[in-house]
């Protein structure tokens, strides 16, 4: 028969170590055609901004080449990629928006 000791090391179970998963940046590039007003929509629209947050990002991405919208985990970093380009060619406008390693 087992004893007690040996019961609670049977009962105890391994805990595994996970790590979270890799971060992304989405970001936007800045292009000489689109509006900067179309800009402050997408960053409200599918990055949940308030007016003056997406107006700062906007302005950072006119003035520093590139400006970063969020950090996500790949999937959904992915997805805002997507649906950030395809609202941009659905509106005719060149807006540039990519994911990169955080």
């Amino acid at each position: 028969m087992a004893t007690r000791k040996q019961n609670e090391a049977i009962l105890e179970a391994e805990r595994a170590k996970i790590a979270p998963p890799p971060m992304f940046k989405v970001c936007l590039l800045n292009d000489d055609f689109t509006p900067m007003d179309f800009v402050v929509i997408v960053l409200q629209k599918f990055f949940g901004m308030d007016r003056e947050q997406a107006t700062r990002v906007m302005l950072q991405v006119h003035h520093d080449g590139k400006g970063v919208c969020g950090v996500f985990p790949r999937d959904i970093a992915a997805t805002k990629v997507e649906q950030v380009c395809s609202f941009s060619r659905q509106n005719q406008h060149p807006l540039a928006c990519v994911m990169e390693e955080a």
